[in-house]
């Protein structure tokens, strides 16, 4: 917060300078207009101060309606169309207000639209047109003057034109410049989002599996009293080594996240991560939890590749080698299955859990999880599956286990679904590609 307001305030005293430098800017502009304006009438006064059709009389109130055009200058901001206009009328009669007036084409020229420049510009035109006929120059024929008095306001308009152009050119590159600012850090706040996304996932993934094992063996170290030495050494041994494998999973979540620009995926890629090769391993540890599951995998799919010892575990099957399914693919299945494992356990302990994984390359991965459920369960994409309380103590969970299972399928490009089956189980279904 403290650092937003500080942002802010630098952005106002960025602001208050700029006003301040552009004030002083457009004071010295408007000095330097005002002081070309006098010069140019200080000269045409030199070049008709000795013909002889002007008298004194006349020339005095030329000079004045020069200076007065020259002080009106200060308005060609606030009035440039206005001002134009004046002057372009007081051209007819005076030859002084000839360098205010091209002052104030210039002005209509960087700050009003092209339509009224075009206006402005016609009008001026007609005006050259006709001050030869009114103002005679005794040294210039009729085409002559109307020449230079074109070339005079084509060029005040032309170089207004171009500074027009100019400033238009640079608002539009700060425009852009901060379009791109605020991009960038609209994309930094997403990544960090994303960011914050994927450790959650990666911790309640990685952890809530183990530290639900952890709870079901403790659980049972509780809710047994009477159990003897080796079964309590047991269950202390199975809790000791579900801890280090939690902390072992905590460390390589850490080192993600610690190297999250090494592997596109989310990990090092010299650090191995839970595939499609790893689901009889996750399946035994349950069973040795204590919970009844059985794997389904006709099409092999989640067979070890060459050189791996193959699962022996009861209703693998046996075909193509796991090694086939993308690492991405294979992880995304592997996290879905834990977290039905995971779910089942704290939520329907003491039911049978089916594991089924199948597909093939340019079918897709299918993975599903279903596990008997005591009472009828309405579909729903959060949350965990509904069971009742077996044993001294219900597992507590987040409720944000399969909305993180969700977001894992949607950004491999695949779905999930979940809810009763016909034969009134919860399932956990999943469909992933997998290229040909």
């Amino acid at each position: 917060m403290g650092s937003s307001d500080e942002a802010r305030a630098a952005r106002r005293t960025t602001a208050r300078r700029a006003t301040a430098r552009r004030a002083l800017r457009d004071w010295l502009v408007d000095v330097c207009c005002i002081s070309l304006a006098a010069v140019f009438s200080m000269v045409t006064c030199e070049s008709v101060a000795n013909d002889p059709p002007m008298s004194d009389e006349a020339l005095f109130a030329d000079v004045v309606a020069g200076a007065l055009g020259c002080l009106a200058l200060w308005l060609r901001r606030r009035r440039p169309v206005e001002l134009a206009v004046v002057l372009l009328g007081a051209g007819l009669v005076s030859y002084y207000v000839a360098g205010p007036l091209l002052v104030a084409l210039f002005t209509v020229a960087v700050h009003r639209p092209l339509r009224t420049v075009a206006l402005v510009g016609a009008a001026a035109a007609a005006q050259i047109l006709t001050t030869p006929l009114v103002h005679p120059d005794p040294d210039l024929d009729y085409v002559g003057d109307v020449l230079l008095g074109a070339l005079l306001v084509s060029g005040a308009i032309g170089w207004g034109m171009f500074v027009r152009s100019r400033r238009q050119l640079l608002v539009s590159l700060r425009e852009r410049a901060a379009r791109a600012e605020a991009e960038a850090a609209l994309r930094a706040e997403r990544t960090q989002r994303l960011t914050r996304e994927r450790i959650a996932r990666e911790m309640h993934d990685v952890l809530a599996h183990r530290l639900s094992l952890l709870s079901v063996h403790a659980g049972a170290l509780e809710y047994r009293a009477d159990a003897s030495p080796q079964e309590v050494a047991e269950a202390a041994g199975v809790i000791r080594s579900s801890a280090h494998q939690a902390l072992q999973d905590l460390r390589e979540v850490i080192g993600v996240l610690r190297a999250p620009e090494s592997d596109p995926d989310g990990g090092p890629p010299d650090r191995p991560q839970p595939t499609l090769a790893d689901l009889p391993r996750l399946v035994e540890e349950s069973r040795r939890a204590g919970m009844r599951v059985t794997l389904s995998d006709e099409a092999g799919v989640t067979r070890p590749g060459p050189g791996t010892a193959p699962d022996t575990g009861p209703g693998t099957g046996i075909g193509a080698e796991a090694a086939a399914v993308p690492g991405a693919t294979g992880r995304t299945a592997y996290r879905i299955v834990q977290e039905g494992l995971t779910n089942a356990r704290k939520h329907a302990p003491d039911t049978e859990v089916t594991v089924t994984a199948a597909g093939a390359p340019g079918e897709g991965l299918t993975v599903e999880v279903c596990n008997a459920v005591r009472a009828p369960a309405r579909a729903r994409t959060s949350g965990s599956p509904p069971g009742r309380k077996e044993g001294p103590a219900a597992i507590p969970g987040a409720g944000q286990g399969l909305t993180g299972l969700a977001e894992r399928a949607a950004l491999a490009g695949g779905r999930l679904e979940c809810g009763p089956s016909p034969a009134g189980d919860f399932r956990l279904y999943a469909w992933l590609p997998w290229p040909a």
